[in-house]
């Protein structure tokens, strides 16, 4: 299969990472990579922005402007000229049709393989009418794309980006307060992996021969439990943190007195344990030998334990 021409459709946190593995690798695969962005974004005078553009210029990143609310028309009449499209728009402007729109335009352009916006949780674990309703359509999506045999598909599921387990308003360590607050109960458990890791094997997945397609591929950089996460909080800040359970009775009522909080659905999803983890011996970047960044390490880098001793 070609995959000689790539367009990659944004780059934030996940797209960065993402657009930079790939350039690296199809540099050795005589392809070239082109990232769709916003005028707006291409022109932007923010520093961050700025520093991405020229970052993705110096490593021969193409760079083409387009607006993917667009109507579908303008979307196929770019998709067309691109043998694959990796999509890392996040969720965009949430359900009501932005996914199935995008694998539409995939499909009716002709574009020979697609990397949907499934990088998160087995959306089939968990299954329809789930606290967060986006995931209903990623189902769709995932519907769509196994109803023909023209474009090819790869689904890479992540599960939680790392540094969420560490961040307050996830709700499961509050280092102020030192406590640990498992979602769900103690023994829940939940894959993790860092954008970093996850970009570096998207591009390993693109390139891997032979060529993976039809497929959903497992990464993951730790799979741990809630418990294990409190030992892990212990041990790296040298104090003891008090043990809490979000229940999910609590996690529920959480939800139901707020239930368009996007944190608030998620925190019932991870602490549902459905479809959020997997054994880490059967992600692919364990079966080939790749070192990703455990919860630990991460902690370890990102965190300056000397405030909490």
């Amino acid at each position: 299969m070609e995959n000689k021409s790539i367009l990659v459709l944004g780059a934030g946190e996940l797209g960065m990472p993402v657009i930079l593995n790939l350039a690296e690798k199809a540099k050795e695969n005589n392809s070239t990579v082109t990232v769709l962005l916003r005028q707006k974004t291409i022109e932007s005078e923010e520093s961050e922005k700025k520093q991405n553009i020229n970052q993705l210029k110096a490593l021969g990143v193409n760079i083409i402007a387009g607006d993917l609310s667009a109507p579908s028309s303008e979307l196929v009449s770019i998709f067309k000229n691109y043998d694959a499209v990796v999509s890392c728009t996040g969720y965009g402007s949430g359900a009501g049709g932005f996914q199935l729109k995008l694998a539409n335009a995939v499909l009716e352009a002709g574009v020979k393989r697609y990397f949907p916006w499934q990088f998160g949780v087995d959306f089939e674990v968990i299954g329809r009418g789930s606290a967060q309703d986006l995931f209903d359509e990623q189902l769709d999506v995932r519907e769509l794309l196994r109803s023909q045999n023209d474009t090819k598909w790869v689904i890479i599921s992540t599960g939680l980006f790392t540094s969420y387990l560490f961040e307050p308003f996830f709700g499961v360590v509050d280092f102020d307060r030192k406590v640990i607050n498992a979602l769900g109960s103690p023994d829940t458990a939940v894959t993790v992996t860092t954008p970093e890791d996850i970009g570096r094997l998207t591009a390993e997945i693109f390139f891997e021969k032979p060529v993976i397609e039809n497929s959903i591929v497992y990464i993951g950089g730790d799979t741990i439990t809630y418990g294990q996460f409190g030992d892990l909080i212990e041990s790296l800040s040298g104090q003891k943190f008090k043990r809490t359970v979000s229940d999910l009775k609590e996690l529920e009522n959480d939800l139901n007195n707020d239930p368009a909080n996007f944190v608030k659905k998620y925190r019932s999803i991870f602490g549902s344990g459905r479809g959020v983890s997997w054994d880490f011996k059967t992600t692919f970047n364990f079966k080939n030998g790749i070192k990703t960044t455990s919860a630990r390490e991460w902690g370890e880098k990102n965190i300056d334990w000397s405030l909490y001793n």
